[in-house]
C-alpha cells in the first residue's frame, strides 16, 4: 500500500502560449488533508482537473500507488478512484438528500451505509427533502456525503465553501473536516482562502503563476516563507529591507532583530509579523507615529511609520490613537527572504 493518495510530478497544462501549470509536483500522504492554497488564476483548479482526469496535460499522476495519468495512458474520471467537491453541490435535483447520497453505491448494505453517511455529515433528518429545500451549507455536506459514500482513495475538494457566508462557511468547514477524519479519507482542497487553509490543513502548497512555491506544514509556511511572494501571501505583515551581519542578526530600520537559522549574509528582507512587534512608550525602542487603527474585536491593527518611512504593523490592545507616537520594538526571531 502506498503511503500517499496522490503522487502527482511534472504537471504541465499549456492553452497554446499560456502555461497555465508549470511543472508542478503535488503530493497528499494517505490520511491527510492538504490545502493547494493560492490567488485566482493561479492554476490550482486546472491542477485539480488534471488529478481528477477532467483535463489533460503532461506529467506522472499516481492515486493510492496506481499510475492513472502519463505520457502513455490516461485512465478515465470514473476509474480513478477520487471523489469530487466543488463549489456548487451539484446535487440531482430530481432526488432526495438520501437518494443523493446512495447514488453510486452497490450492494445489499446500501440503505445501512447510507444512513451512516447522513448521520456522520448530520443531515439525517433532512433525508426526504430535496436539494432545493434545503440551504447551500446542507447541500455542500449532502455531496460531502455522497462523495464519501463510495469510499474514494482521493477525495478532491473546488473551493468548496466559497458561496456560503462567513459564519456558516466556518460552521460547515469544521464539520466536512470531521468526517474526513473520522472516515480517514485523503483530500486535496482548493482555496484561495488562506485563513482557511492554515486552520484545518495538514499540509500547504503554495502556488502562483501555475508554479509550486513552498509545501509544508502551516507553521512552517508561515514562519518560514522561502521567498517573497509566499511572504506576502501568507498572513499579515510587512518585509522591511535588512542586512544579515552575523549569524542569527540582521541590521534593520529598527535596531538589530534575531532571525532564523540559514539566513545568509548580506542583503534581504525581514519578514515582520503582528504578533512579532510590540509597542512601547517613546524612548523604548525606535519611535514612529501610529498611521493607522483597524479594529478587530479584541484588539486593533496598528499600521506604525518610522522616521525614514519604513512602515510595520501590530497588535494593539491598549488603542494607541492615530498620530500618536509609540517605540516599536521586534521581540521575536523572523524569517527572511531574498531581496529579490
Amino acid at each position: 500500500m502506498s503511503a500517499l493518495a496522490l503522487d502527482a510530478q511534472g504537471l504541465v497544462r499549456r492553452y497554446g502560449s499560456v502555461v497555465a501549470v508549470d511543472h508542478a509536483d503535488v503530493a497528499v500522504p494517505r490520511g491527510e488533508v492538504v490545502a493547494l492554497l493560492g490567488p485566482s488564476g493561479c492554476g490550482k483548479t486546472t491542477t485539480l482537473r488534471l488529478i481528477a482526469g477532467l483535463d489533460r496535460g503532461e506529467g506522472t499522476i499516481s492515486i493510492d500507488g496506481v499510475t492513472v495519468s502519463d505520457g502513455a495512458k490516461a485512465v478515465p474520471p470514473e476509474q480513478r478512484g477520487v471523489g469530487l467537491v466543488f463549489q456548487d453541490s451539484v446535487l440531482f435535483p430530481h432526488l432526495d438528500v438520501a437518494a443523493n447520497v446512495a447514488y453510486g453505491m452497490k450492494g445489499r448494505n446500501r440503505d445501512a451505509a447510507t444512513q451512516r453517511m447522513l448521520e456522520l455529515l448530520g443531515i439525517a433528518h433532512l433525508s426526504q427533502r430535496m436539494p432545493h429545500e434545503i440551504s447551500g451549507g446542507e447541500q455542500q455536506r449532502t455531496a460531502l456525503a455522497r462523495t464519501l459514500a463510495t469510499e474514494p482513495a482521493l477525495v478532491l475538494l473546488d473551493e468548496p465553501f466559497a458561496h456560503l457566508d462567513a459564519s456558516l462557511r466556518e460552521r460547515v468547514r469544521d464539520e466536512m473536516l470531521a468526517a474526513l477524519r473520522r472516515t480517514g479519507t485523503s483530500a486535496l482542497l482548493v482555496t484561495h482562502d488562506q485563513s482557511e487553509a492554515l486552520a484545518i490543513a495538514d499540509r500547504v502548497i503554495v502556488m502562483n503563476a501555475g508554479r509550486i512555491h513552498q509545501q509544508g506544514r502551516p507553521e512552517e509556511v508561515y514562519r518560514r516563507p522561502v521567498d517573497r511572494f509566499t511572504a506576502e501571501f501568507i498572513g499579515r505583515g510587512v518585509l522591511v529591507p535588512a542586512r544579515v551581519t552575523a549569524p542569527g542578526v540582521a541590521s534593520t530600520a529598527l535596531g538589530e532583530v534575531a532571525v532564523g537559522p540559514g539566513a545568509s549574509a548580506g542583503e534581504c528582507l525581514v519578514v515582520l509579523r503582528p504578533e512579532s512587534v510590540e509597542l512601547a512608550q517613546p524612548g523604548a525602542g525606535v519611535t514612529g507615529r501610529v498611521v493607522r487603527s483597524l479594529f478587530r474585536g479584541g484588539d486593533r491593527l496598528v499600521r506604525v511609520e518610522l522616521a525614514d518611512g519604513t512602515q510595520v504593523e501590530a497588535s494593539d490592545p491598549a488603542g494607541h490613537a492615530v498620530g500618536g507616537r509609540v517605540a516599536v520594538v521586534v521581540r521575536r526571531e523572523v524569517a527572511t527572504v531574498p531581496s529579490r
